[in-house]
């Protein structure tokens, strides 16, 4: 009887401790990349998330990205929406971005009264270097006319990158 008792006791918690969560994340990294845009010759970060688990009314994600030139990191605050399922956040335009180099990004989620639900953290690893850009957009204005610093009248074009980058 007292075996019995015991073996049915620990059936018991065992049963128990399965239905308690552990610590539940309320999103998931699902991509990240670089956005390397010629057009208006900008690079900026891209990182995508899902919501994984109901996020608290007035909650805040604060990204902070490696800052590729240097210094100190480049931090987006974004607010979250109820009816957002997946959140993209896009960084700063940025500079002197390296192929092949990794570059850390600190997420943190946060309820209105400014305690952190859940913290992340990945790594974006670019297969371009930034020099394949332009300093100047080959573009402007609302009709995408060619940009004159990029296209001179005299038929020549600059697409040379001047951006100083440390080695």
């Amino acid at each position: 009887m007292r075996k019995h008792l015991i073996v049915t006791a620990t059936a018991i918690g065992l049963v128990l401790s399965a239905c308690q969560r552990e610590a539940e994340n309320l999103v998931e990294v699902t991509g990240h990349l670089f956005v390397f845009n010629y057009r208006v010759a900008s690079a900026t970060y891209l990182l995508m998330l899902k919501k994984t688990g109901p996020i608290p009314d007035g909650s805040v994600i604060i990204a902070e990205f490696e800052n590729p030139q240097g210094g100190a990191p480049l931090v987006l605050n974004q607010k979250v929406y109820p009816i957002d399922d997946k959140i993209a956040l896009q960084s700063q335009n940025l500079h002197c971005v390296r192929k092949d180099r990794p570059y850390t990004v600190n997420v943190r989620l946060v309820d209105k009264d400014g305690k952190v639900l859940q913290e992340l953290k990945t790594q974006f690893r670019s297969d371009l270097d930034q020099t394949v850009l332009p300093s100047k957009p080959l573009v402007v204005g609302a009709f995408y006319d060619k940009n004159p610093e990029v296209f001179k009248p005299d038929g020549s074009v600059d697409f040379s990158n001047t951006d100083k980058c440390p080695a």
